[in-house]
């Protein structure tokens, strides 16, 4: 297929594409990149009907690194595909990325879902037969279950991508309406710390009562593993190591140390 050389003012993002484009560390790198190699893999784009623009199915972020590296024009791949072919290209071209956000991949699948019914393919119940249709790595139950995280609240799913959350607690927390989550939002400031999976469940089994008081019922319950668990930072402690030493090691040590100690105050006692 042959490469385009087209303007940036001419390109616009996919409308509604799941995929987040940050002005991180990862972008400051491609940035770089462009600007002393150029755009080394064309983008993919398709017409907009109607005009001389175009429409990104692959390359958002190479896009916007060329744009800050002061580029006019980026190669790219034209395909005459209307939106929901793109929709699913757009969807299947970057779950080859190494990392994907569990928000990214929640409304990435909706998006396949969405343009494969517009162009009438069944993907049979998606919690059951989708998996040709919408996933090639993911069972339709897995797929169903991403999809759920889409009726998350944007905060919920921002603790989500930040690993504040499990994906289980995400599926089962999706299942408040959004007052309700709000709700929750308070009561997790409240208590410093996120729903346990028992937790999300007890919320989700009472969702069609739910109260903000009840939320924060049971988000003030003492969980399991906080009676059995002490906090310790490591900055706290790691000057005490050599740099060499694993956790596996520091924790050795320290447990060697406690019971030194335990036996000093032994014999401290007996010598009384």
């Amino acid at each position: 297929m042959k490469i385009t050389d087209i303007p940036i003012t001419k390109l616009h993002p996919f409308e509604g594409h799941p995929y987040k484009v940050l002005d991180d560390g990862e972008m400051d790198d491609l940035t770089e990149s462009i600007r002393e190699n150029g755009v080394l893999s064309p983008l993919i784009v398709r017409p907009l009907e109607g005009t001389d623009e175009y429409e990104v199915i692959s390359g958002h972020r190479r896009l916007h690194a060329a744009e800050r590296a002061g580029m006019q024009s980026v190669p790219a791949f034209v395909y005459e595909i209307d939106r929901d072919e793109a929709a699913v290209l757009l969807v299947d071209s970057n779950f080859h990325r190494e990392h994907i956000l569990p928000s990214e991949k929640a409304f990435a699948y909706k998006l396949k879902m969405e343009a494969l019914a517009h162009r009438g393919i069944t993907c049979g119940q998606v919690g059951h037969k989708s998996r040709d249709g919408i996933s090639d790595t993911d069972s339709g139950r897995t797929v169903q279950r991403y999809i759920r995280l889409t009726k998350l609240v944007p905060e919920l799913l921002q603790m989500m991508d930040e690993g504040r959350i499990a994906f289980s607690v995400g599926v089962e927390l999706s299942f408040l309406n959004e007052r309700q989550q709000h709700d929750l939002l308070d009561a997790i400031d409240l208590n410093d710390c996120t729903p346990s999976y028992s937790q999300a469940c007890q919320m989700h089994r009472e969702a069609g009562t739910i109260t903000a008081n009840r939320i924060s019922e049971i988000m003030a319950e003492e969980k399991p593993n906080q009676r059995e668990q002490i906090k310790l930072r490591r900055e706290d402690f790691r000057k005490y190591f050599p740099a060499s030493y694993t956790d596996q090691q520091i924790m050795r040590d320290i447990l060697h140390g406690l019971d030194l100690l335990k036996r000093q105050r032994s014999r401290d006692r007996d010598a009384r």
